[in-house]
């Protein structure tokens, strides 16, 4: 029989027992096609990159699952129909995983070792702040600066433009007159 990973989101607001309820649900109804679901794994309530159906967060079911195609097929049918289920996808495999999933896997964040930045979320070491330079160890800012050597200076007149007047001086108290 054909071999699947089948993975599923659950709305926000139903509890881990309703989705261990529909994951049972969803069990059924593959055994029923004379298939089976040879892992499940409850990933639990994530964050999700993007708005689904106006959830922030979802609930994460997966299956492992050896059955027939048309099995499959009534599930997802079923899942479209489900208002708990707000997306699904099933993917066709050639062997299944025993271990537990990468999700399930208990990693410790010193596993990861140094990534050679110092400054942690993968930007610059933290004495480097990049941007325009300046305005802290005495240079200048971004705004303020002197004028160097290849400033273009003002825009030359364009063709069949005559050259543009110096502009007036701004008014200091631009709402009083008189």
């Amino acid at each position: 029989m054909p071999l699947y990973e089948h993975t599923f989101l659950a709305r926000q607001d139903v509890t881990q027992a309703q989705v261990e309820a529909l994951m049972k649900e969803f069990q059924g109804i593959v055994e029923e096609g004379k298939g089976k679901v040879t892992k499940q794994e409850y990933w639990g309530l994530k964050n999700l990159a993007f708005k689904i159906k106006k959830n922030r967060k979802a609930h994460y079911a997966f299956f492992n699952i050896d059955s027939p195609s048309d099995a499959v097929t009534e599930m997802e049918r079923r899942m479209g129909l489900n208002p708990d289920v707000i997306r699904f996808m099933t993917i066709r495999v050639d062997e299944l995983e025993t271990e537990p999933s990468v999700q399930m896997r208990k990693q410790d964040r010193d596993d990861r070792g140094d990534r050679g930045f110092g400054g942690g979320r993968g930007g610059p070491p933290r004495g480097d702040r990049g941007g325009f330079g300046g305005g802290r160890e005495g240079g200048s800012t971004f705004r303020s600066r002197p004028p160097r050597d290849g400033d273009r200076g003002p825009r030359p007149p364009r063709d069949g433009e005559a050259p543009r007047a110096p502009r007036p001086p701004r008014d200091s108290n631009p709402g009083s007159e008189g």
